[in-house]
């Protein structure tokens, strides 16, 4: 068979295991990124790319927890507009120079990996602030202060989400701890929420500037929808920190690879 078929259907079977990875801890990204990298010798494609074959499967994550939108949609409304802007000015960003996109990745590949480390005592912490905000009154909320505050929070976090993106839903998880939201399952659904918005929001800036293959995209699109299907059941049976500490291994040793390859061998 062709080269081109062995190619596509390797990264087919990235995009499948990087739907599994989102429905049980996140960090698809991590497997569809560099698969795209060696495929298409261009970082920048390879992340326009990746962002559009994972982009359906946040979408749905977003749809199935449109009841808990709807309870706390007075924060997705404020946080939604600082996380649009931001993921298109990643992404505008990261077409604009795509040099500069290249030197970084090490470090993008490398801050995933870091954000994934702390994803666990982070999730404990923000349990306990969902649970004590839960115990309060429907209309408790932060001051202003501290509101603006996080809004500019999630706009940088949207920046990174448009520029790179692995992590993003750490992020955002902390910064939700402070906004009163409610119990973790509300918090879960604007997070997913606000993902696939910076996602979305930086697919147009990406295809604008030509940084998509699309003859890879959309059969990828297809098997991490199905890889996100089969990982939201498997997600019942296997604990999350199992996935979790692969995506550890995994971002560290692509973080690794890329600075040995960019500055041990130049």
């Amino acid at each position: 068979m062709p080269a081109d078929f062995w190619t596509l259907a390797f990264l087919c079977a990235c995009a499948f295991f990087a739907g599994v990875m989102n429905s049980v801890a996140g960090g698809g990204t991590l497997l569809t990124f560099p698969a795209l990298a060696a495929a298409l010798g261009s970082p920048a494609l390879a992340n326009g790319t990746s962002t559009v074959a994972l982009l359906p499967g946040s979408v749905a994550g977003a749809v199935g927890y449109r009841k808990e939108l709807w309870e706390c949609r007075r924060f997705v409304v404020r946080m939604f507009l600082p996380s649009v802007v931001g993921g298109f000015l990643g992404a505008w960003l990261v077409g604009r120079n795509q040099d500069t996109f290249a030197t970084l990745v090490p470090w993008l590949i490398l801050t995933a990996a870091l954000l994934f480390v702390i994803q666990a005592p982070l999730s404990k912490w923000v349990k306990r602030r969902a649970a004590a905000d839960g115990a309060l009154p429907d209309h408790h909320e932060p001051g202003a202060l501290t509101q603006g505050l996080v809004i500019t929070f999630q706009f940088l976090v949207a920046v990174y989400g448009g520029y790179f993106g692995a992590g993003i839903g750490i992020l955002m998880l902390s910064a939700l701890g402070f906004m009163g939201v409610g119990d973790i399952h509300r918090m879960n659904a604007v997070k997913t929420f606000l993902a696939a918005s910076i996602n979305a929001a930086s697919v147009v800036g990406f295809v604008r500037d030509g940084l998509v293959n699309w003859n890879y995209a959309l059969p990828m699109v297809a098997t991490a929808i199905l890889g996100g299907y089969l990982g939201a059941r498997v997600a019942r049976r296997l604990p999350a920190s199992y996935v979790r500490y692969a995506v550890i291994v995994i971002g560290f040793g692509l973080a690794a690879y890329y600075f040995i390859k960019q500055y041990a061998l130049n």
